[in-house]
């Protein structure tokens, strides 16, 4: 029997990376990667040399093609698979990111009159600053009552279409004005592929406040915000939005010649990264959280009902596997974090000392800190370093480390941070417990879990909770390339849903990660002291974070 394959492509922050994979058991069979020529644009426009304002993170749509022309046909080359035998393909999009689009669904950023504007540009996940706009959005809609904010922990968040399009109407109205739509990244690269601009009901949900029954918010709460943005949802946001696991289109006959596949390859609708991982270790069923661990980290959990949970990033029917609603929760820096310290901050005998020995300062930096006893460092840090996604959904928030004398070493601030980063993940364990959405066990997947032993186990210990890892290094792609299996249909050699995809390709470790009970019942006295620093910082008790960032802007103007 002829074998039958399908292509995951995972775009995240820096590059993106296209996975082949046989449909029979999930097996890896070639992998490529493309960095983006033009990274994260955080400091100055390309071309312009027009410099940015704080929190402001844009990224090249162009950058997005090159990825379908160079890692696809990398790995069709690399795997000597005909290029008729992959019946799908699926993608992954780091989320919320936006584009403006003209009537073709041409960028905006494209067009010479409008690319010296940043707004005409591609508004990266990271992207924080409609900060403000989000916190009028918050403040009109809890004013009113609206139903929807309890969906989304009792905060939206800057980093969502809504405050994004908000912060494009009021700094250039004529970019909001010329786009024709509003539309995700991962729904634009589909439309490449496919010729049509559809909306996948995993960003829409999670990211543009959008529900099975009641649709986007009404005309009514949009016109209290702006008069202007009344018709943002039948404008801007318009089209069908398409259950996970359709298929978008078919790959038309140019971008199949640019890609290396066959002209009528299913394709199907987009996803968000961390979600189709979710599938990609097997889970289908609830009671289990997903953490998507890499430069930040999104937790994924599946329910019966809708619950109410403080901070959770969403709770969305379908969301992330048909039948259950899915909660979505998150800590906005983690790896990126860690990176922080070795790049900016690791004084230099430790880049000679780990040289010396040919590891990476993050393995020397690790193998010391495991040394360490719980508590030995007398260091506590909060992870806020990219501000706090849940559950305080605030980006003006700040990192903090406490117990810092002279005596202080390398190893032990990169443990605290490990373990500020864990008590982060506890906090949102611990809110969807209180609220009725039960957490038994923990999946990793990501960068993170495959490369930081000591992490891992700090996670078990801090969540006092047994933590199994996924097999594949390239969870998102593989579960792309499990919903492009199915837009493709059992009838094509794929499957009819992702449940059966799952039991088929799905895999984790056979080695887990188990709570040692003596370091539980250390790190439960540490984390008493994070929820209060917690509190103090991040409920409104000393609010200097803020101030220290209102004063850095001040100073920089």
């Amino acid at each position: 029997m002829t074998q039958k394959y399908a292509i995951g492509v995972d775009y995240g922050t820096e590059s993106g990376r296209a996975v082949l994979v046989r449909l029979a058991d999930g097996a890896e069979i070639a992998e490529h990667v493309t960095p983006y020529r033009h990274n994260v644009i955080d400091e100055r426009l390309p071309g312009t040399g027009l410099k940015l304002e704080h929190d402001w993170a844009l990224q090249h749509p162009r950058d997005y093609i090159e990825v379908l022309e160079q890692s696809v046909p990398a790995v069709v080359r690399a795997s000597g698979i005909d290029p008729s035998e992959i019946i799908g393909l699926g993608i992954d999009f780091t989320a919320c990111t936006i584009l403006p689009v003209d009537e073709a669904g041409r960028p905006l950023c494209f067009d010479e009159a409008y690319a010296a504007n940043p707004h005409s540009w591609v508004k990266l996940w990271k992207h924080h600053a409609a900060q403000d706009e989000a916190d009028r959005i918050n403040e009109t809609a809890a004013a009113r009552g609206e139903a929807f904010l309890a969906r989304y922990g009792g905060k939206i968040s800057s980093e969502w279409m809504l405050a994004k399009a908000w912060q494009i109407l009021d700094e250039a109205p004529e970019i909001y004005d010329k786009a024709d739509q509003l539309v995700e990244a991962a729904d634009w690269v589909v439309s490449q592929m496919t010729g049509r601009i559809v909306r996948n009901s995993c960003t829409a949900g999670y990211k543009a406040i959008w529900h099975k029954q009641d649709g986007y918010p009404s005309r009514e709460f949009l016109k209290a915000l702006d008069p202007r943005l009344e018709a943002f949802a039948e404008t801007k946001l318009r089209g069908d939005v398409l259950p996970l696991g359709t298929k978008a289109g078919e790959l038309t006959p140019g971008m199949a010649a640019r890609m290396g596949l066959v002209a009528g390859t299913a394709i199907a609708v987009g996803n968000v990264d961390a979600h189709a991982a979710v599938p990609a270790v097997g889970v289908v069923t609830p009671g289990k959280l997903v953490m998507a661990m890499g430069t930040s980290i999104c937790h994924m959990l599946l329910g019966d009902e809708e619950k109410q949970v403080e901070g959770m990033c969403g709770v969305v029917e379908d969301g992330i596997i048909p039948g259950y609603y899915g909660y979505e929760a998150g800590q906005s820096a983690v790896g990126d974090i860690f990176a922080w310290y070795v790049d900016e901050a690791v004084p230099a005998y430790v880049a000679e000392a780990s040289e010396a020995e040919g590891i990476s300062v993050h393995e020397w930096l690790e193998r010391e800190a495991a040394k360490l006893n719980v508590g030995e460092s007398g260091l506590l840090a909060l992870d806020w370093w990219n501000g706090n996604r849940s559950v305080l959904v605030d980006t003006n928030l700040t990192g903090t480390i406490v117990g810092l004398t002279l005596l202080s070493k390398p190893q032990e601030i990169y443990r605290a941070l490990l373990e500020a980063t864990a008590f982060g993940t506890r906090k949102i364990v611990d809110a969807f417990q209180a609220n009725g959405v039960d957490v038994n066990e923990l999946y990793a997947c990501g960068g993170l879990p495959q490369k930081n032993r000591l992490l891992m186990q700090i996670y078990a210990d801090v969540t006092n909770r047994e933590i199994m890892v996924a097999a594949s290094k390239q969870t998102p792609a593989l579960g792309a390339a499990m919903f492009g299996a199915v837009a493709a249909g059992a009838a094509k050699g794929g499957y009819d849903s992702v449940v059966d995809a799952a039991a088929a390709m799905a895999r984790v470790r056979e080695e887990t990660f188990k709570p040692i009970p003596a370091n539980v019942a250390a790190y439960e006295k540490l984390y008493a002291e994070y929820n209060l620093l917690h509190d103090y910082f991040g409920r409104g008790a000393n609010d200097v974070m803020k101030r220290l960032k209102a004063l850095k802007e001040e100073a920089a103007r």
